[in-house]
This record gives structure tokens, sequence and C-alpha cells, in this order.
């Protein structure tokens, strides 16, 4: 790894406050690899044998059954993924696949575990990773179980219009098939989801979204603190 690379990973929250020793031996024997798009990095029931960092690019997390599958989460630069894994060592609960070119520091989960034990600024930040990601977890439930389709997709265009500028229109930042499985949808339905919304001020071309209507979109979004998070 470059000094420049070492730096960016020590300058995230859950590895800036470790002794620099602690910090030096948790990297020992991790690697930095490029995968290209559409690349399985692990499956789930894998044993895990890394904790990974996406430097560059984005990865989905996505699970199987019954010749099923759904997207559990997308994961966006620069955070670890597998954290609670990687701490277990288990097995992975989820597969993850690239969506795009990407970067992906892979620290063995053996060094997590020791650095977790030796280091208490290190564990603490670890302990509250997860918490993060349980009330993640939490947000995602919520929306699934208390809004309808036409609210997730309303919501969710009102928080990347929030994130991408708030100058009434948006970029879709995944493909509509993606989209559909985050918000717990089949492509149909996300699609008679986006015709719903068309009175509300909502225009599709491809993925670009215009919203003309913000209040009208609000007041059938009806977004939540509690459940919607930028």
């Amino acid at each position: 790894m470059r000094e420049s690379e070492k730096e960016t990973v020590r300058a995230l929250p859950i590895f800036s406050g470790m002794f620099q020793d602690n910090f030096d031996a948790l990297l020992a024997g991790s690697f930095l690899q490029r995968f290209p798009a559409s690349v399985v990095l692990f499956s789930e029931s894998d044993l895990t044998d890394f904790l990974h960092i996406l430097i560059e690019g984005q990865v989905e997390l996505f699970a199987s059954a019954n010749n099923r599958e759904g997207t559990m989460t997308l994961i966006k630069p620069v955070a670890t993924f597998v954290l609670a894994s990687a701490l277990i060592d288990g097995a992975y609960q989820m597969s993850a696949r690239t969506l795009e070119a990407s970067r992906i520091l892979m620290i063995p989960a053996e060094n997590v575990r020791t650095a977790m034990l030796k280091d208490r600024d290190f564990a603490q930040k670890a302990v509250l990773e997860l918490a993060s990601c349980y009330h993640g977890v939490v947000r995602a439930y919520k929306n699934i179980k208390l809004r309808t389709a036409v609210e997730r997709l309303a919501n969710y265009l009102l928080v990347q219009h929030e994130r991408q500028g708030t100058n009434g229109a948006l970029v879709l930042p995944v493909e509509k098939r993606t989209l559909a499985s985050v918000l717990g949808m089949t492509p149909e339905n996300l699609s008679r989801a986006f015709s719903t919304l068309k009175p509300y001020g909502v225009v599709v071309d491809g993925p670009n979204i215009v919203l003309n209507k913000m209040d009208d979109l609000k007041t059938i979004a009806k977004p939540s603190e509690f459940i919607d998070a930028n």
C-alpha cells in the first residue's frame, strides 16, 4: 500500500485513534486490490477471511434464497463492510459484488479480532460502528414495514435530492433493477410507483429525475427523521 492509501484508511473514524504499532499490526498481511464491475467478492456462508474496506467504487451486499435474490444494502467509499462477520469469526451473512470498478482493502479478520483485544480505542469505535449499522437495519426495516411502495420511492427521491444539491433534479446512482430490490419491490412495481408519482411532479428520463412539485412530493412521502437518513 502507498502511504497516501494508508492515510486514507487511517482517517476512517474506526481507525483514527489507534496506537500506531497496533494500526501497523492490523494492516500486516493486508492487500489493496482493484476489481472490475460485477465481480463477486465473497458469498454468504463462506468463512469470513477479511474485513473489507471500500476505497473507490461501489459494492452491493445481497442475499439469495429459494431462487430469489435481494439487495440488502449498497456500500460507498470510504467505508468498512462485513465488520460483524469478521469479529465473530463465522460465515459471511451476505454476498458482495462490485457494481462498478472498485478498489478494496482486505484486512485479515484475525488481525481485526486481535486489535479488538489490544487497542481500546479501536474496540470502542468498532462497537459504535456496529451500533450505527444496527440503526441502519432498523431504519430499513421500518421503511419496508411502515410504508407503501410509492411512499418508499418518494422518500428515496427526497433523500437523493438532498444528497445531490437540492436543485430540483437528481440522477439515480444505481440501475433501476437494483433500486427496486433495495426498496423491496419488483422492477414492475417500481415502474408503477414512478407512474403514480407523475402527478406529484416527478419526471423520469432514464436515470435522470426532475422534481417539479417538492411540496406535493413531501405530502405523499411523509418523510420521517426516524426512518430517513441523509
